[in-house]
């Protein structure tokens, strides 16, 4: 299968000769921190007294980086579209082994360049996320005013900005179990700014076959779980419409997010861990949205790492998208929420290492089962 990348710089393609000089580059997508990019290179002396790519008017300070996919028979798909932040140049003597690394986020930098004291009033928090991105010309997913909040109201708790745009919406994404994230579409330029409850009912986009004989196309992958983190909340506050001893509830065991598979945290583990939540809301309903938000990122207890060659997967992993794992057993086979991409791209090769959550796994073992019952 052939597949190819493309390096935009300011709109212009790089030349071909670029791709057999590069050493490497890279590119990392993650739904919950900003999208990154590396470009290495070697560099030598250009002739005329100066060196190779280090003044390149493409690398300079917040010159715009894009990179393409697309694979044989598909579409292209902007895996990054971002900016120039930092330069690492190494030099030896006689330059015969210097590098240059060239560094930078995406386009939710633009986000984070003034920190900004704001009251936001009668709004949601889905409704400030999108009069954001709007203001930085990113389109808002259509899901951003799903499952949102309360309007924040002068009768109430208006909603307070200290902070600069992405730092403040992370924030309130994080309190509300959503997802916020800034993204690429088909084209360089098309940017998307996600403020979204992770979407778990999809079809998996692509499946990793890890002991098939003949339809392999992972060769390792690498899982654990952890336990230690909490599967219920107890959460009591006083509003100004219920200002007595115990106030409004909202204890929550329940994340709100359906499950990938059998068994949740809280059916997993024999020992639940419960926590005390307090903070100032204005209703039982949005009490109760922000312990599952806790839940929601508390749920994410079982993980899956591995890499894929892009010409043996024949899929471009994108972060926010659920994947099939099959040959992995019944606890650890299913469906995976892909968390976090890294692509790497050579003149031979593009490899992606990924990050694959879940809130949940398979069947509990059967009755006289495992190695004890076959000691019995």
């Amino acid at each position: 299968m052939a597949n190819t990348f493309q390096l935009v710089m300011n709109g212009t393609p790089a030349d071909d000769s670029f791709y057999t000089k590069m050493t490497s580059l890279e590119v990392e997508e993650n739904v919950d921190l900003p999208g990154a990019i590396q470009v290495n290179l070697p560099v030598s002396p250009d002739g005329n007294g100066d060196l190779t790519y280090v003044n390149d008017s493409g690398f300079q300070p917040f010159s715009n980086l894009a990179v393409v996919v697309t694979l044989d028979g598909g579409g292209a798909q902007c895996i990054f579209d971002g900016y120039v932040l930092a330069h690492k140049l190494h030099l030896d003597k006689g330059t015969t082994a210097a590098t240059l690394q060239v560094w930078g986020q995406d386009a939710s930098w633009l986000m984070n360049l003034t920190e900004t004291a704001k009251e936001w009033v009668d709004v949601t928090d889905g409704a400030v996320a999108n009069a954001i991105f709007g203001n930085y010309g990113i389109s808002p997913a259509d899901a951003n005013l799903t499952d949102d909040s309360a309007s924040h109201t002068e009768a109430g708790h208006t909603l307070m900005q200290r902070a600069t745009d992405i730092q403040f919406l992370r924030s309130l994404a994080r309190r509300n179990g959503k997802l916020c994230w800034v993204a690429c579409a088909d084209q360089p330029g098309q940017r998307t700014g996600y403020f979204i409850d992770p979407d778990l009912s999809g079809d998996p986009v692509v499946t990793l076959t890890l002991n098939d004989p003949t339809a392999w196309n992972v060769d390792a992958l690498d899982f654990d779980w952890d336990v230690t983190r909490p599967s219920s909340v107890q959460a009591s506050e006083a509003t100004f419409d219920a200002s007595g001893p115990t106030g409004v509830s909202g204890d929550s065991s329940d994340s709100g997010l359906s499950a990938l598979d059998q068994r949740p945290l809280a059916t997993f583990s024999p020992n639940p861990i419960t926590v005390i939540l307090t903070t100032t809301v204005d209703s039982a309903g949005e009490l109760t949205m922000r312990a599952q938000g806790l839940l929601r990122e508390a749920g994410w207890f079982a993980r899956c790492q591995g890499e894929a060659d892009i010409s043996r997967i024949n899929a471009v992993l994108r972060v926010g998208t659920v994947v099939m794992v099959n040959g992995a057993g019944s606890v650890n086979s299913g469906k995976y929420y892909v968390w976090s991409v890294r692509h790497t791209f050579t003149p031979e090769s593009h490899k992606m290492k990924f990050v694959l959550l879940r809130n949940a796994v398979g069947p509990a073992p059967t009755s006289g089962g495992g190695l004890l019952g076959g000691l019995v």
